[in-house]
């Protein structure tokens, strides 16, 4: 049997579509050339370009991390929402600071955050949940989030009961949806080459501005 090593080392990699990155034309902040890619990954055809992993630590120091929807970028930095009661609810309120790593394989681009994570105004944490489908809205208030299921019936009956909730009463909301920024002291653009000639801009907020170095690959 061919064995898994073998198999993996014929898999294409980076195969997108190569674009010039001129690091000297980049714009002054992390943010700007952010939406710049992320507009060209929607016009390549970039499936959830949304999708995004945050990492984490946990109380031993152990990394975790697992995928998440971005919802905004603004100065306060990128927005994800969670359950403040979840797993990574409870790991960002004992260590604020995380990470978030974009990978798009249709353009060869990754990006690269890390820095401090805050809750915005519960009024927005609200608006975001009260903005989901019914089914997404029934899901949260259901959520026992990585709890042992003893039985799959408990999660459809659990599921049955948000829904009744949620249909007697439209504004009911989870008291822990919450919506967060990471506000990054540090964020990486990394362009893919034919060549393995990667190219790789590193912004870092020095006070209250960006500075902006190449790396090597």
């Amino acid at each position: 049997m061919e064995s898994l090593i073998h198999r993996l080392k014929l898999l294409p990699v980076l195969t997108g579509r190569l674009s010039d990155f001129d690091t000297t034309a980049a714009p002054d902040t992390p943010q700007a050339l952010f939406m710049q890619w992320l507009d060209e990954a929607l016009e390549s055809g970039v499936v959830e370009p949304q999708v995004t992993t945050l990492s984490t630590v946990d109380a031993d120091g152990a990394p975790d991390a697992r995928s998440v929807m971005l919802l905004d970028v603004s100065e306060e930095g990128w927005h994800f929402a969670a359950n403040a009661a979840s797993p990574k609810g409870r790991q960002l309120a004992r260590q604020p600071r995380a990470a978030m790593t974009f990978y798009w394989p249709g353009t060869a681009r990754q990006v690269r955050l890390r820095g401090e994570v805050r809750p915005l105004a519960r009024e927005l944490g609200l608006a975001d949940f009260r903005s989901r489908p019914e089914m997404s809205r029934a899901a949260i208030l259901a959520a026992r989030q990585s709890e042992v299921l003893e039985q799959a019936d408990d999660l459809a009956q659990a599921l049955a009961q948000q829904l009744a909730r949620l249909q007697e009463d439209p504004e009911l909301a989870s008291e822990h949806w919450t919506l967060y920024a990471l506000k990054p002291r540090e964020v990486e653009f990394w362009q893919s080459n034919e060549q393995r000639r990667f190219t790789r801009l590193c912004y870092r907020l020095q006070g209250q501005q960006w500075t902006r170095q190449q790396l090597w690959p």
